[in-house]
């Protein structure tokens, strides 16, 4: 089962290429992926690498909530895979991140891949620099998702 963990520091070249940290690379060859699907998260500036198998199961589980009958429903499949570029890993362990997407998650050189379960986001270092969530609220958020249990 894939599980991302990490918060790694790297850094694009000038063609937009970027190396995979080995962390993530091994995770990856030890479950046999053989491709990664990059798109723009859909809340944060930010982008996510899904594994081939993650991918596949994804876009089944969208598939199967849309009806291919409602026009909504079917611009909003449209959208989600529109926005998505299938990767290479190549033998350096790199992958090749066209421009757009740098731009869409302005990330010039500096950048933090961050492990979040089975995907990997890829942010502007400075983005990851502060928090996303004020802390305090974090912590209030966290134990009214929780119940109060632990």
């Amino acid at each position: 089962m894939l599980q991302f963990l990490g918060n790694i520091e790297a850094k694009t070249d000038a063609k937009g290429r970027i190396f995979i940290p080995a962390i993530f690379r091994k995770c990856l060859q030890n479950e046999g992926e053989s491709f990664l699907v990059l798109r723009k998260d859909i809340f944060q500036n930010c982008l996510v690498l899904y594994p081939g198998s993650v991918w596949e199961s994804e876009i089944n589980e969208l598939r199967n909530r849309l009806s291919k009958w409602n026009r909504e429903q079917q611009q909003i499949f449209r959208q989600f895979v529109l926005d998505a570029e299938r990767l290479e890993i190549d033998a350096n362990g790199r992958v090749l991140i066209p421009k757009r997407y740098l731009q869409m998650a302005f990330i010039e050189t500096n950048v933090r891949f961050l492990g979040v379960d089975n995907t990997i986001e890829i942010w502007a270092k400075e983005e990851l620099e502060k928090p996303l969530v004020d802390p305090d609220e974090f912590s209030s958020k966290l134990e009214e998702l929780m119940g109060g249990t632990f």
